[in-house]
């Protein structure tokens, strides 16, 4: 298994990958060096006027596969502030073409790159918090399958075959959107994704909180694609966080073959109006010698990146 973080600024004061030594950091608490970076940008910066696209990351990118990583990257077609106006953001702009532009120089600019990497695009479309989701922001039902369709053709015709398609919706709820209706299809994903915390409401296992989704996603939806964790962690509220990582690793190894990368949300964080939520593994020493336990076994690979080159799509490490 590929395994790291989103690593935040508690660390060192900065973030990865803006920081590398936010990642030397991390891996010294975890007790080994990782095999993917985790980071995030919206498509524009509309703070001011005009409104302001961001490129492609390609230094922020090299900085990762120097550090012996693969980069994972989280691009949103929306802009910040994420909660300011939308509106040219709808999923039926994308499907018009209104960001082709756009949307082709960033392909372009990653073609050009010519390393691999994971695109993680439009995450957690089944639930109603992001502005890309169906039901909000304007955007109405088969749109969300339609814009991904649509995104992905262009990288395809500009030849960004280094392009790793990540399709990570969080884990299902009540009243969330229905998996099977989101799914592009198998020629426009590479890997399946779950987003997934214990926030002790109520307190649940990795295994009890992943088991569902992952049983629809593998059995069902998408039964040849390897999976990814995109982000998970626990809090320390409610029950033993070190019992709750050590479980997760244990699970891990017995009961999600499908999964073969794993990144733990290593932020403090916080929904807009709740706490600040103690996910990374320093917020106790027992938390943090439990994921360092686990993450030694020697499925957890490290120092990959430099294994695969060119303009090819990551595939899952062998068990």
């Amino acid at each position: 298994m590929y395994w790291g973080g989103w690593i935040g600024s508690h660390l060192t004061g900065t973030e990865a990958p803006w920081d590398l030594n936010a990642i030397t950091t991390f891996e010294q608490h975890a007790g080994k060096e990782l095999s993917l970076v985790h980071f995030s940008s919206p498509f524009a910066n509309c703070y001011g006027s005009p409104c302001s696209n961001y490129n492609f990351p390609g230094g922020e990118f090299t900085k990762i596969r120097n550090q012996g990583a693969f980069p994972v990257f989280s691009w949103a077609s929306n802009a910040l502030p994420s909660d300011g106006d939308q509106s040219a953001y709808q999923l039926s702009d994308i499907i018009a073409g209104r960001h082709d532009a756009y949307i082709t120089a960033w392909a372009t600019a990653a073609k050009n790159w010519g390393h691999p990497f994971f695109l993680r695009f439009n995450w957690e479309m089944n639930g109603n918090w992001f502005s890309w989701s169906e039901g909000v922001n304007g955007n109405q039902p088969g749109e969300y399958v339609a814009a991904w369709r649509h995104v992905h053709d262009i990288f395809t015709s500009v030849g960004a075959r280094n392009t790793t398609w990540v399709w990570c919706p969080n884990l299902s709820y009540p009243g969330s959107r229905s998996l099977a209706s989101l799914y592009p299809g198998d020629s426009y994903v590479d890997w399946t994704c779950l987003d997934g915390y214990n926030w002790n409401d109520p307190w649940k296992s990795f295994a009890d909180l992943f088991r569902p989704s992952y049983q629809e996603i593998t059995s069902t939806i998408a039964p040849s694609k390897p999976m990814l964790v995109g982000e998970t962690a626990a809090t320390e509220t409610g029950g033993s966080k070190a019992a709750w990582i050590s479980g997760m690793f244990s699970s891990l190894a017995t009961e999600f073959p499908k999964i073969r990368g794993l990144q733990w949300f290593e932020k403090y964080d916080a929904n807009p109006g709740g706490p600040v939520m103690d996910w990374p593994i320093e917020s106790s020493p027992s938390a943090t010698a439990a994921f360092a336990a686990g993450i030694q076994a020697s499925r957890y690979k490290a120092n990959t990146s430099g294994k695969a080159d060119g303009l090819t799509p990551i595939v899952a490490p062998t068990p």
